[in-house]
């Protein structure tokens, strides 16, 4: 696999570029899920925590390389220095986050990790920090195993950047709880917005509301990534 970063460090575009490789076995893992995969979307049964760790256990569902590369310039260009991520997966967006934050600051010590993350499932937090380990970003990254709603509630202020990649039914239940922490001019990127149409809806409507202190837009970055800058004050 031949990909660009848009970051030169050899050994962090190496760990990734196996992680990216890796992931893309997930096609094969998903073929023979796909009946039960559309019955719970039919039937509304996509959002039960037991159908999704059956469904999503053990893929990586990650980012792409094009939507890594945006996780890392748009944390890059708004100099974030703490990020939250919502479902880390195998680690390969939180690599992209922390290497931003390192490159945002380079040579600053890191007393704590600047990067957050939390995830349910138990395999994929011990994968994901051998990962950040492998590209050098231990000081910086650190992945929660457990319920967002619980593990993110004493991540401190103010927040940079967050990330929601986990349940899509949690975006907006998240996004509240860690409001009250946003610094002005956060920005808040949320991915797969076209593939979960129905479980995102209310949080669509909530930070594209123009009373609620966010600009919002959807972009058609693979299956729809929303970006959203939280205005008040």
């Amino acid at each position: 696999m031949n990909l660009h970063f848009p970051f030169d460090h050899p050994e962090i575009a190496a760990v990734l570029t196996r992680l990216h490789e890796a992931a893309t076995a997930d096609k094969w893992k998903i073929v023979p899920r796909l009946p039960r995969y559309f019955w719970a979307k039919s039937t509304g049964h996509l959002g039960n925590r037991s159908t999704q760790h059956q469904l999503f256990s053990d893929l990586y569902s990650a980012v792409t390389p094009e939507r890594g590369a945006v996780l890392y310039l748009m944390a890059r260009a708004i100099r974030a220095r703490r990020v939250v991520e919502f479902g880390s997966s195998f680690g390969i967006s939180t690599i992209y986050l922390a290497t931003a934050v390192r490159d945002n600051f380079p040579g600053e010590g890191s007393p704590a990790p600047k990067v957050i993350g939390s995830d349910m499932e138990e395999n994929k937090v011990t994968a994901a920090t051998k990962n950040i380990e492998a590209a050098g970003l231990s000081n910086l990254a650190k992945i929660l195993q457990g319920d967002a709603l619980q593990t993110l509630r004493a991540v401190e202020g103010p927040i940079d950047l967050a990330f929601l990649d986990g349940p899509k039914d949690m975006y907006l239940a998240v996004l509240k709880m860690l409001e009250p922490k946003l610094r002005t001019g956060a920005v808040i990127i949320s991915d797969n917005i076209d593939s979960f149409k129905k479980e995102v809806g209310p949080f669509l409507e909530y930070v594209q509301a123009p009373t609620n202190g966010y600009a919002s837009s959807t972009l058609g970055l693979s299956d729809g990534m929303e970006i959203s800058i939280y205005q008040r004050e």
